[in-house]
Formats: C-alpha cells, structure tokens, sequence
C-alpha cells in the first residue's frame, strides 16, 4: 500500500540550535536557539518506505548541525539516506550536516531523506532535536549564564557541483574523468529515438527534451542518461524525421544535457537485417523497425562514423555501440560461434545478412579521430559477459568498457551468478550495467543488484525514463515531471539519490 504522511514536529521545519557540539560556531553572546521539523512519509510499500525530513532553524545561525530522533518501533530502519550522514544505533537515528548544507540562518531551512525498512507498523517518530535542543517550533532565548564553548572555525561549505559533464575515460578497471577521479554511469535510459521515427510518432515520441524536462531528471540526482537511437533514421533512409532532422534533433538533446552536467551515453538500438529464421515472436522485418542479433555491415559502421564525427571532441558522450547482441541464438546457442561473430561479424551462422562486428564498429570510430570512451556488450541480450576478455575488440586508445544488462528475467540474475561470472571481469575492465529493471514493477531485485554493483563500483542506468504505465515492470516515471512510479520508480529515485557518480 502506498501512503503519504505528514508530522510538523511540535511546529515543524527543523531549525538548528546554537549550542552544545563544538562543530557549531557560536557569537561572543550566547545566542538564541529553536528549530521545527517535518517527517513526511513520500511512499510505503510492503517492507520499505521512504522519507523527507525538513528542517528551519528559527534561533540564530549556525553552521553545521546533527538532527537525532528515535523511531517508535524496533523494526524501523534507516537504509539508504541522502544530504547528510545518516546513522543509527537502536532505535536513535542521527543525520550530520553536509559540506554544503551546514549553516543555516535565522529562519532558513533545507531537506534531507532517507529509504527505510519496517515490519507491523510504520509510525511516525514523536519528537526531534538539532545539536540537542527540542524542536518544539519555538525560540529560546539565552539563559543569564551560557556555558562556555570554545571557538571553532566553521567548515568549509561546498555546494553541490555545477557546469557541464566530466569528460570520460578508462584507466584500468575503472572509469576516471579528465583529472583522474573515479566515475560511475549513473541514470536511465530515455527511450523513444530508436523507434518514434519509424513509427510516425516525431523524434521523441511527443516527450520532451526541454530545460524543465532535464530539470525533472536531476530531482532524482540522475547524472547520466543513455540515448537509443534508430540507424536508418540517422542515416536519412527512413522515418520522419530523419537524415539531417534527425540528427540535430539527437545533437540538440545531447548538447542539452552535457550542458546540465549529465553525461549522455549513445546507443544503436534498431538496425536494418532480414532474420528470416527467426522464431514467430521476433520481427522479421529487414528495416530497422526492431532489435536485430547482430548489426548490419552494410549501414552500421556508417552509422558509428556519422555519430563519432558529429560528438568528437565532447568525451563527456560515451558510445554504446550495440544494444543487446544475441548472434548465439541463430547459431543454435553455440559459443564460439557467437562470440567470433560479435567480435569479427562477416557471414555468421544463422544470419541471412553480413553482420558488422564490434572490431568494424571501433575501427569506424576511430577512423575519424574521436576519442571517446565506447562500450561492449555480450552475449545472449549482452547478459552473458563470460568470454568478453577473449573477444574484446582491439582499440588504440584502449578506452573500451563491458557494457551489461541485467534484467531480473535474464539468465544471470542472481548474486552469485553475479559473483562468479561478471565480478572477475569487473577486476580486469570497467563493466557498466547498461540497462536493468525487472518484470513485475516491485523493487526488491533492482535493490540487490544496485547494492551488488554499489559494492564493486559499478555504474548502472535504469530503463526506462519514460510514462508508459508500469503494468509489466521497467517503466519508472509516471509523468514528464518525475513523478516515481510506485515502487520500481519510488525505490530507484531513492536509492539514486543517496549515491554520488564520483568514486
């Protein structure tokens, strides 16, 4: 059951006290003291729920704060929490100030949160503090002999970063920016640009990819989006728009993001190639109307050249370079073949048209001078990674990751399969999850496996950003503005905002 719920604490809207820890910076007089708090209950399902704290300080200003309160009952637990440091010991939950949110002025306020667990009954704490003063939404003035605190200097307050997306790299297993920093994918996929144009429905499928729709992605602290586009839109051979529209429709959008610090990873999603032997429920259309086994090497690699030289020079845009590869499917589920075929593409068993392997699809793009960072998939819908090493492509920058998707109905969707199949390569490359969700919009997979990659320093990207309804699971937002999808959208937008790209 999904609930909202809302406590104004003895006068709500948190304030800070001047007073009691020395990371609080007090004037010469002692100072008058006050603060009121709001617990609000955003969503409840089964098990979890998450929560917003907001805070006023109503006495003097202060820099640097802890709030503490006690949950009512034992089985109330704080999770994942976000804009502070959040702890607990028994049933008292503390939250420390960050960097960038410690001082606060006479009647300023900001907003903390958390994703918790609970069993029974969820109820609400009865009563709050800030650095141990009662949040009862009053004042209190100072008594006629203040205790002496000694002087502090107040922390270096740091606001959360701005300015376009970092440029990207791989150094060994892990993705660094420009300076070196250690860096995760962190987002969703936006769908629509792989197939609206094909299907008469524009671009972007009526959505929007203006400033307030970006706005509404970094409400959810989302810092990279991946982009499916269709090839023969691209390239001018069919849809509407396509050919040069198209393109600077696509440009447009990335030039946006990047703009908002997001970085953007582009994927070829639908490409042309007949796959007459298919099974009945695969699209045996030659156009690129659906997702194909393997590339075609008559447009792919055009394709990876028209893309590389139109974002070449901007390394804050990652290319996917196919988006789910399953050539071991028409060779019988024979290995060996697949994976050659993925490397090395050519005539591949199974498949009536000559495939571009992921080598013709690096060389294409470094043929034209770009440096940016590419991704790899795998096998069976790139969720088997376990030849990836062997058959990686060759890449004179050296600057390839392992692109994964794993959804909770794939083969691999387990810890241990996790464990014993794409950790050992996470030690070797970067490995992306690329795409991931599960089939029946609950949360409780997408959770183990976030706090699976979270543990091995993974970046992973959600699909999808976009309101199609979630009746049968990867549909995380309600509408254009953000709204979470309950469970599957409230429980990934929680979790993402308890996380930081930078490693």
């Amino acid at each position: 059951m999904r609930s909202r719920r809302t406590l104004l604490a003895w006068g709500a809207a948190a304030a800070l006290v001047a007073g009691a820890i020395a990371s609080v910076a007090l004037p010469a007089a002692a100072a008058d003291t006050g603060c009121s708090v709001t617990y609000t209950v955003q969503s409840q399902w089964p098990g979890g729920f998450t929560a917003d704290v907001g805070i006023t300080n109503l006495g003097s200003a202060v820099t640097g704060w802890t709030l503490a309160f006690d949950f009512p009952s034992t089985a109330q637990k704080v999770n994942q929490g976000w804009s502070a440091t959040w702890a607990q010991s028994g049933a008292r939950v503390t939250a420390a100030s960050a960097s960038w949110n410690g001082s606060l002025g006479t009647g300023a306020s900001t907003s903390i949160g958390f994703t918790g667990v609970w069993s029974g009954t969820n109820p609400i704490p009865a009563s709050f503090s800030l650095n141990g003063t009662a949040c009862t939404g009053s004042v209190i003035p100072p008594s006629s002999n203040p205790p002496s605190v000694p002087p502090s200097t107040p922390p270096t307050t740091t606001p959360p970063p701005t300015g376009p997306a970092p440029e990207l790299k791989v150094s060994g297993n892990k993705i660094v920016t420009a300076d070196g920093r250690g860096y995760r994918l962190l987002g969703v996929s936006r769908s629509s640009g792989e197939f609206a144009c094909v299907q008469g429905k524009g671009l972007w499928d009526s959505g929007p990819v203006d400033q307030a729709s970006v706005d509404a992605m970094k409400t959810w602290n989302i810092s990279s989006v991946r982009i499916p586009l269709n090839e023969e839109c691209w390239l001018g051979i069919n849809g509407t728009p396509s050919g040069a529209a198209y393109q600077q429709g696509v440009k447009d959008y990335v030039k946006l993001l990047v703009a908002n610090g997001i970085n953007v990873i582009v994927d070829l999603h639908w490409t042309r190639g007949a796959y007459t032997n298919s099974p009945d429920w695969h699209c045996k259309d030659e156009t690129a109307t659906c997702q194909k086994p393997m590339p075609d090497a008559q447009y792919a690699p055009k394709f990876w050249t028209g893309v590389a030289n139109a974002f070449k020079g901007n390394d804050a845009v990652v290319f996917d370079l196919f988006n789910e590869p399953y050539p071991d499917m028409p060779a019988e589920w024979d290995k060996t073949l697949g994976w050659q075929c993925l490397r090395d593409g050519g005539t591949c068993t199974g498949l009536p048209y000559e495939a571009a392997g992921m080598q013709d699809l690096v060389d294409a793009v470094r043929a034209t001078g770009a440096t940016n960072m590419l991704m790899v998939g795998g096998l069976e819908w790139t969720n088997d990674l376990r030849e990836w090493l062997a058959y990686k492509p060759v890449d004179p920058l050296n600057n390839i990751a392992a692109s994964w998707h794993a959804y909770s109905f794939n083969a691999c969707a387990t810890e241990s399969c996790w464990d014993t199949q794409i950790a050992p390569l996470a030690q070797q490359v970067p490995v992306v999850v690329g795409e991931f969700g599960q089939d029946n919009c609950a949360f409780d997979y997408m959770q183990r496996l976030m706090d699976w990659a979270d543990a091995h320093d993974m970046g992973y990207l959600a699909w999808t950003w976009n309101p199609w309804g979630c009746t049968t699971g990867a549909v995380l937002i309600k509408d254009w503005a953000g709204t979470p999808e309950p469970g599957i959208g409230e429980g990934f937008k929680a979790h993402l905002l308890a996380q930081s790209p930078y490693l």
